[in-house]
Parts: structure tokens; sequence; C-alpha cells
């Protein structure tokens, strides 16, 4: 797997595709990256929430975390909808396991500090097609925000 990785990271391999990366990782991944790419800034300091979530959710090395996140991106591509990374969300996480995925959705979302109208959405929406309540995606927001150090308004 090291070798692999080096490998990449040294260009003399391209991208493992996504079948040879456990889906569920993939899929909460690309959630991360909709979520990154609402605001239509996709930068720093959202990549690097990512990074960090993917490695605390996933107990994951940095250079696997990138690896999980360069996937997750090729997957968002290539995909015109939700449905698939929504779906596996839903078949192998229980209830607590999604709310902290809509934790980490918005801790993504405010990771540039500004929470935009279009990830706010998103989140929502994310929320209803995983099946977390309005009341558990609030508290799951407010969880994110006392995390970053941003106070409710």
């Amino acid at each position: 797997m090291i070798d692999r990785i080096l490998k990449l990271l040294n260009g003399e391999e391209g991208l493992p595709s996504s079948k040879s990366l456990d889906s569920l990782q993939v899929a909460v991944a690309a959630l991360l990256v909709e979520a990154a790419r609402m605001d239509d800034h996709f930068e720093g300091p959202e990549r690097q929430t990512i990074e960090r979530l993917l490695m605390e959710r996933f107990d994951l090395p940095v250079d696997a975390a990138s690896l999980l996140l360069r996937s997750a991106e090729v997957e968002v591509a290539r995909s015109t909808q939700l449905f698939p990374f929504t779906s596996l969300t839903v078949k192998r996480l229980d209830e607590a396991e999604r709310a902290r995925v809509i934790e980490m959705l918005w801790e993504v979302a405010y990771a540039d500090g500004v929470l935009d109208p279009q990830e706010d959405m998103l989140v929502r929406r994310i929320a209803g097609l995983i099946h977390v309540p309005d009341r558990v995606r609030g508290e799951a927001r407010l969880r994110a925000m006392a995390r970053l150090g941003i106070t409710p308004q």
C-alpha cells in the first residue's frame, strides 16, 4: 500500500479505481467534496478540513486521506447525482453515524468561515436523503460550529 502511494505521489501510477478503495469511504468523501464545491471555492481550508475529517473518521494516515480525497473528486466529477453516495451511506451506517456525516458536512461548509446559502441547502438536502431528522441535523450543526469556534447567531 505504501509503495503504491509513493508511486502515485511521484507520478508513476494513476489514481486507483474507486473499486480498490472502501466504497463507504469514497461515498462519504464524495459528499464532503460536494459540500466544498457548492460555493465554487474548493481551496485550502475546505481541502484541509476534508482531509482532517477523513483521517479522524476512518483512522487514515495523511497520505491515504489525500488519496481518498482525490478519488472522491474523480467520483464526483463522474456522477450527476447524490444518490449513489447517499444510498450507500444509508445502507452501511446507523443513525448516529449518519448524524456524524452531517456534522462533517457542516464542518466543511463552515471551513472558510462563511456559510454559503448553497452549502446550507446541500447539507439540508443530504440530511433528508440519509434520513437524519431536522433536530439531529441542527444539533450536528451546533457541534460543528462549536468545534470550529463559531458562535451561533
